[in-house]
């Protein structure tokens, strides 16, 4: 890989050998893990379509973030001190934008917005003052500042708004400049436009990076499972049933993507001859696969704390719709890993469909394990399926 035109004392990674990720950004998504359980708890006490909307679109946000931060981390080393220095600022205004979450479509709007536009703007801003200034990388983060200069005009503009109607529209202005901008290759009048194959990046880091995500997300669900359990006012078979069934289809879950497609997806970023497309779509897949980690933590949380009681149309769309949404993004992941859409998702997703008209007549705990039946089935499918076309592919050489 090019050097960049970085002197020898750049805070840029070595591309001699394979990015490995520090422990610098292991530690930075720990504020994360408190984002996710702050929108696990936003739309479990919002579970109406305004509050799903409110919690997707402030979803975006956290994993805009995340992400372009990510990408930063990919091209500059986290154990130079200016990089480490930079980074945990970013990590204490991510916290800020993180607890300010609940609030961010009532009276915390603003410190929400500032915070994220922040992170956003500023982190671009620090790294095109640590670019030399013929560096090959700087017109792309030139491009990027103006479409994040744009975007911040919605957040604040959102931030300051009245009503919730308002503020939804304009932030949803914001996350399409930033979410698409990139498809464009960050077209900008006067700036032109980079194409992907210029966004040298290390895959296999990359790749890393959006799997410990899924894990902190993952994380999220067990710990709504231990959270409602523990505060269980009796721990008779029933409560011990539902606990399991929610820890269970968390393993099913975690089977899902690490067993059948993260390995894989390493190394088919780290072979591509665009690593950047490659990595791109892997981005615009995760905050699909995520969300639905984070509707099915709520599930969770229904099925243990609530899990007598009657499953109503709100319920169902967490209970159905986050296993759903997760299969679907992990199908779509696949579809770039392998090149085709598995066929075990495909049959996960129809017999959650065909539970709709079902589910209604249960109680919460019995349509969780059946989604929960739903997600092993695909788990187990998927795996053994893969596990034979390996074999057979070994066989023939």
């Amino acid at each position: 890989m090019q050097n960049h035109g970085i002197s020898q004392s750049s805070p840029l990674r070595s591309r001699a050998s394979e990015a490995k990720v520090l422990n610098e950004e292991l530690f930075f998504d720990l504020v994360y893990v408190f984002a996710v359980t702050q929108l696990s708890h936003y739309l479990l006490d919002h579970l109406t379509l305004l509050g799903a909307a409110q919690t997707l679109l402030m979803w975006f946000a956290v994993w805009l973030g995340w992400q372009y931060t990510c990408w930063v981390t990919n091209w500059f080393n986290p154990g130079a001190l200016s990089i480490r220095l930079a980074l945990f600022s970013i990590m204490m205004v991510a916290l800020v934008m993180s607890a300010a979450l609940p609030q961010a479509f009532a009276d915390r709007g603003l410190i929400f917005a500032a915070s994220y536009t922040l992170i956003q703007v500023g982190r671009t801003v620090w790294v095109l003052t640590t670019l030399e200034r013929h560096s090959p990388m700087a017109p792309n983060f030139r491009r990027m500042l103006a479409w994040l200069c744009v975007s911040a005009a919605f957040w604040i503009a959102g931030g300051l708004a009245s009503d919730e109607t308002t503020r939804l529209a304009l932030w949803a202005v914001a996350v399409a400049c930033e979410y698409f901008s990139p498809m464009t290759g960050f077209a900008f009048p006067g700036l032109g436009r980079s194409a992907t194959s210029e966004w040298t990046i290390d895959g296999g880091h990359l790749a890393e990076r959006c799997q410990l995500f899924v894990i902190v997300a993952l994380g999220e669900s067990v710990l709504a499972s231990g959270a409602s359990f523990a505060l269980a006012k009796e721990w008779d078979a029933w409560a011990v049933f539902a606990m399991a069934v929610t820890f269970i289809g968390s393993i099913a879950m975690w089977w899902i993507y690490f067993d059948t497609s993260s390995k894989a997806a390493s190394h088919v970023i780290e072979h591509s001859d665009d690593p950047g497309r490659i990595g791109a779509q892997f981005h615009y897949i995760h905050v699909i696969l995520i969300a639905g980690i984070i509707a099915s933590a709520v599930a969770d949380d229904l099925v243990i704390a609530h899990g007598s009681h009657h499953v109503e149309p709100k319920y169902l769309a967490v209970l159905l719709g986050g296993p759903a949404i997760y299969l679907l993004g992990n199908a779509l992941f696949k579809r770039v890993v392998y090149g085709n859409f598995p066929l075990s998702h495909l049959a996960g997703l129809v017999l959650l469909a065909l539970l709709i008209p079902v589910a209604g007549h249960l109680s919460i705990t019995l349509a969780g394990t059946c989604t929960t039946a739903v997600v092993i089935l695909v788990a187990v499918w998927e795996s053994v399926s893969r596990r034979r076309r390996h074999g057979g592919h070994r066989a023939t050489h």
